[in-house]
């Protein structure tokens, strides 16, 4: 008689492949996490670029700082950014200080820079981390 050969994986075999993705995902997902907390923070650190732009260009035409930020032509006051990641508030008459604070799941994963701030002065906190 014939002996017939049978083909497919064994479950030693397919173990070793769930170990191995398991121990490349343990690695790549604080990456990850990492990347999405930082692009998220680029989107705060240009909302307050774009306001410190709008107060100055307020400062030109009327000797003073926006008290409100509906005076810079925006929507509201604190101004939500675009993804809604950061809130920003900003206040002054003779010189401003530009708060943009973590929102929702950003908040919980950027401990370090859950507040960026830049003063008239061009000061910019709380770290140079924050900023790159």
């Amino acid at each position: 008689m014939k002996k017939s050969r049978l083909v497919g994986f064994t479950l030693i075999e397919l173990m070793i492949v769930v170990a191995i993705i398991g121990i490349l995902a343990a690695i790549a997902y604080p990456s990850y996490v990492d990347y999405i907390t930082k692009s998220a923070r680029s989107e705060g650190v240009a909302a307050v670029m774009r306001v410190a732009n709008l107060q100055e260009q307020y400062y030109l035409d009327n000797r003073a700082y926006a008290t409100d930020m509906t005076k810079l032509g925006l929507s509201a006051n604190p101004f939500v950014t675009e993804h809604g990641h950061y809130s920003l508030a900003s206040a002054g008459t003779g010189s401003f200080t530009i708060t943009a604070t973590a929102k929702g799941a950003q908040a919980s994963r950027d401990s370090t820079c859950g507040t960026i701030t830049m003063t008239s002065a061009g000061v910019k906190g709380p770290s140079v981390e924050c900023w790159k």
